[in-house]
């Protein structure tokens, strides 16, 4: 997009919010990436955690800055706030409990929505896992075992999740009735709340070290599984399965 003098935008209102669950969870991962791979390389555990909580945070704020040199964007204060809460939750837990006990996860499903507006929402599966917030679902697994009492027999690897997300949407602040001269449905846009259990991959003992980092780098992805979704429309929801 074109340049222009740097400027503030307040997108607060568009996508029900799952922008910002988006830039939270992309601020969460690149702090536990970036701190493994300093951990892995020998620095020591509290330098790791300012490091890694440094440079995810800085990273982040390099790309606000860019947009707001951009004629079509702006330096987002909302984006920066769910960025500092993603690398903040990181860094506590870190620093408190010297390990993650509660992850954030990712789950995607294709929507009939970004057949409407393709450039914006996707023209390809692979876009529209990135671009689609109709079918992006941002969790929050807690490790049940790590909250409670160690002589538990309760499984290691077994989680509870909450999850939210959103869909109905076509455009960020408001839909679309006509784009391209093409007539697009009047969706209702409505948030969704999830409940699900969930598995802890990383606390699965295995000496196979292709399934260790095979376990490490799916941790990131929520486990399709049994799941409860409530919207205002609909109320409470069983999915048998939910991605």
């Amino acid at each position: 997009y074109p340049k222009s003098n740097f400027h503030f935008i307040n997108d607060n209102n568009e996508w029900l919010k799952m922008d910002k669950a988006g830039h939270f969870m992309a601020a969460y991962s690149l702090s536990r990436i970036s701190h493994a791979g300093l951990r892995w390389s020998g620095v020591d555990k509290k330098k790791a955690v300012w490091q890694s909580t440094i440079f995810s945070w800085s990273y982040m704020a390099m790309i606000e800055v860019l947009d707001g040199f951009s004629e079509e964007w702006g330096f987002s204060s909302g984006d920066m706030l769910a960025n500092t809460a993603g690398v903040g939750l990181f860094a506590f837990q870190q620093l408190v409990w010297e390990e993650q006990r509660i992850l954030v996860k990712y789950s995607f499903h294709t929507t009939e929505y970004a057949q409407y507006r393709p450039d914006v929402l996707g023209s390809s599966k692979l876009k529209q896992i990135f671009k689609d917030y109709n079918g992006s679902t941002v969790w929050l697994s807690f490790n049940i075992k790590s909250f409670i009492n160690d002589d538990s027999k309760f499984p290691e690897w077994l989680n509870l999740a909450v999850g939210y997300g959103a869909e109905g949407m076509t455009g960020g602040a408001r839909n679309y009735t006509i784009y391209e001269g093409r007539n697009i449905p009047d969706f209702p846009r409505r948030s969704q709340f999830y409940l699900a259990i969930d598995l802890d991959l990383r606390r699965i003992d295995t000496d196979s070290k292709f399934l260790y980092y095979l376990f490490q780098a799916l941790s990131f992805i929520k486990i399709p599984l049994p799941t409860l979704e409530y919207n205002n429309a609909d109320g409470l929801k069983f999915h048998a399965i939910y991605f």
